[in-house]
C-alpha cells in the first residue's frame, strides 16, 4: 500500500504547479502616454500603449485612442493593417488616427513634426490598433521564430489578444465592438469575428459585445478578387481584352486569369501586364514612385541629412504619396520615441512601416463562407472599396458578395458628403452595407478622410449612408 506524501511536498508540488500555469497565462503591460516627441503640447486625446504576452512567446503590441467624444457610450474598433507585416502605426498615422506627420515642414534632418488630425476615427470610437502578427512593427517573438506564423495562427493570436486585452479594460466591455481593418485583413476579420461570436455563445469570459465587422478593400475571396483585377482594368480603358488578335484575354482567359490555362491565354496575360507594368495599382490615377529608403539601407549607404533633404525635394517625390512613408521610420526608430511608447529595449532592431519578408503562411483562400456565417448569426457589415484601387478593386469584392445570395434592401444610389456625391452604395439584408468612396485608392481613409469619418459615422450610428 502505497503512503501519502508528506504534507511539506504536496505544498511545494501546489505551488509550482501554480507558478506553471501563471506563467502560462497571457499577460498584459500597459503605459499611459501624454506626450509624444515631435508635438506640441500635451496630447488632446487619451492614447494607451502596450503589451500582450502570450504564452507561446509572442508579445503583441498596441495603441489605443479613447474616443474623443463619448468613450464610455461610443463602439470600440480592433484595427488591423494588411500586409501581412504592415504596422498598425501606418494605419493610425497614414489612414485614420488623430495625428499625422508634416511632411511638406520637414527638412531633413531630427524628428518630423506630428499634427492633430480632426478627421480621425477616434472622433466617433475608440480603437485598438494592434501590431500582428509578431514581427510586425513592434511585436516580436521571444522564441525567435520557432513557430512560423499563419492565418490561423494570427487569429488565434489576436483572439486571446482582445480577450486580455478586455479583462484589463472591463469598463469596455458594454460598449459596440467590431473588428476592421483593409487589404490583407480582409482575409483575418471574418473568421476573428466568428472566433469571438462562438466565444460568446459558449459564454466565454469576458462576454465580448460583438457588434459586426468593417472591411475597407479587402482581400476576402483570393480567386474572385484578382481574376476582376483584368476586368478592372478594362473597363478603365486601360487594357484591352479584345484585339486583332482572335484568342485575346476575353476569349481565351475565359474570365480566369488567376492561372493561365492555355497558351493564348498565357501571352494576352503576358501582354496586359506589359502594359500595365509602370501603373499604380492601388491608385491608378497616381504616380508610380520608387519606393521609399529604408532607414536600413540609408545607413548602409552612409545617406547624410543634407542628402536625405535633396530627396525629400527632388521633383519626382514631392508628387510621391509613399514619400511620406519615409517619416514614419526616421520617428519610430529615435529612441526617445521608443522610450515614449514604452518599446522593450533590443527586441526590434530596426522597424519598418510594412515588412513583406517576415515569414508567414497564407492558408486561407477566402473569408465568404465566414462573412455569411456572421450576417445569418445577425452581425453588421460594413464593406467598402476606394474605387481607384486596381489591386484589390470593388469589381471583385461586389462579385463575392453576390455570392452570398442576399435581398438587396436599398438599390445602388450616391451617398453625400456636404451636398456632394462622394460614392455609391447598396444595402443588403441582414445588415450588410457595401459603399465605394470616389476617388480614393487602395487605402481609402488615407485618400479621403473626412468622406471616409462621415462613412464610418453614419453606419456606426445605425444611419443610412
Amino acid at each position: 500500500m502505497a503512503t501519502a506524501p508528506p504534507r511539506r511536498s504536496l505544498v511545494l508540488l501546489l505551488l509550482l504547479l501554480r507558478s506553471f500555469f501563471a506563467a502560462a497565462t497571457p499577460s498584459i503591460t500597459t503605459k499611459a502616454v501624454p506626450r509624444l516627441p515631435g508635438f506640441s503640447g500635451p496630447l488632446p486625446f487619451s492614447l494607451e500603449t502596450g503589451y500582450v504576452e502570450l504564452d507561446d512567446g509572442v508579445r503583441l503590441f498596441y495603441y489605443f485612442i479613447q474616443s474623443e467624444r463619448d468613450p464610455e457610450e461610443d463602439p470600440v474598433l480592433l484595427w488591423l493593417t494588411g500586409g501581412p507585416g504592415c504596422s498598425a502605426l501606418s494605419g493610425l498615422v497614414y489612414e485614420m488616427g488623430p495625428f499625422y506627420f508634416d511632411f511638406e515642414g520637414y527638412t531633413g534632418s531630427g524628428l518630423p513634426t506630428l499634427l492633430y488630425k480632426p478627421t480621425s476615427w477616434t472622433q466617433v470610437s475608440s480603437v485598438i490598433f494592434v501590431d500582428s502578427p509578431a514581427g510586425t512593427g513592434f511585436s516580436y517573438d521571444t522564441t525567435g521564430n520557432r513557430t512560423i506564423p499563419s492565418d490561423t495562427i494570427a487569429i488565434q493570436q489576436l483572439h486571446t489578444f482582445l480577450q486580455t486585452w478586455f479583462d484589463e479594460h472591463p469598463k469596455f466591455l458594454p460598449n459596440p465592438f467590431y473588428v476592421a481593418g483593409d487589404s490583407y485583413s480582409g482575409i483575418i476579420i471574418p473568421p476573428l469575428a466568428m472566433k469571438v461570436a462562438k466565444g460568446i455563445e459558449y459564454g466565454d469570459e469576458p462576454l465580448i459585445n460583438l457588434k459586426g465587422v468593417i472591411a475597407g478593400n479587402p482581400l476576402t475571396d483570393a480567386t474572385t478578387d484578382i481574376n476582376a483585377r483584368v476586368p478592372y482594368l478594362h473597363a478603365g480603358d486601360i487594357v484591352e481584352l479584345k484585339s486583332p488578335n482572335p484568342q485575346a484575354a476575353h476569349d481565351g482567359c475565359r474570365g480566369e486569369y488567376l492561372r493561365p490555362s492555355n497558351a493564348n491565354c498565357a501571352d494576352s496575360l503576358q501582354a496586359i501586364q506589359d502594359c500595365i507594368r509602370d501603373l499604380n495599382d492601388v491608385h491608378i490615377l497616381e504616380a508610380r514612385c520608387p519606393e521609399y529608403p529604408s532607414l536600413a539601407i540609408q545607413k548602409q549607404q552612409a545617406l547624410q541629412d543634407h542628402s536625405r533633404k535633396r530627396l525629400l525635394e527632388s521633383a519626382v517625390w514631392s508628387i510621391c504619396r509613399n514619400a511620406t512613408y519615409f517619416l514614419s521610420e526616421v520617428w519610430t526608430n529615435d529612441e526617445v520615441v521608443r522610450e515614449s511608447l514604452g518599446i522593450h529595449k533590443g527586441t526590434v532592431p530596426s522597424w519598418l512601416r510594412c515588412d513583406f519578408d517576415i515569414p508567414y503562411t497564407m492558408e486561407i483562400a477566402s473569408a465568404v463562407d465566414d462573412h455569411l456565417a456572421l450576417i445569418t448569426k445577425g452581425y453588421r457589415a460594413m464593406i467598402y472599396s476606394g474605387d481607384h484601387d486596381s489591386k484589390i478593386s470593388h469589381v471583385g469584392t461586389q462579385a463575392w458578395i453576390r455570392k452570398l445570395s442576399l435581398p438587396i434592401t436599398d438599390n445602388w444610389r450616391p451617398w453625400y458628403v456636404e451636398g456632394q456625391v462622394v460614392g455609391f452604395t447598396r444595402t443588403y439584408s441582414n445588415n450588410l452595407t457595401f459603399a465605394t468612396v470616389k476617388g480614393a485608392g487602395h487605402t481609402a481613409p488615407e485618400y479621403m478622410p473626412k468622406e471616409c469619418l462621415a462613412m464610418i459615422d453614419r453606419w456606426l450610428s445605425g444611419e443610412p449612408l
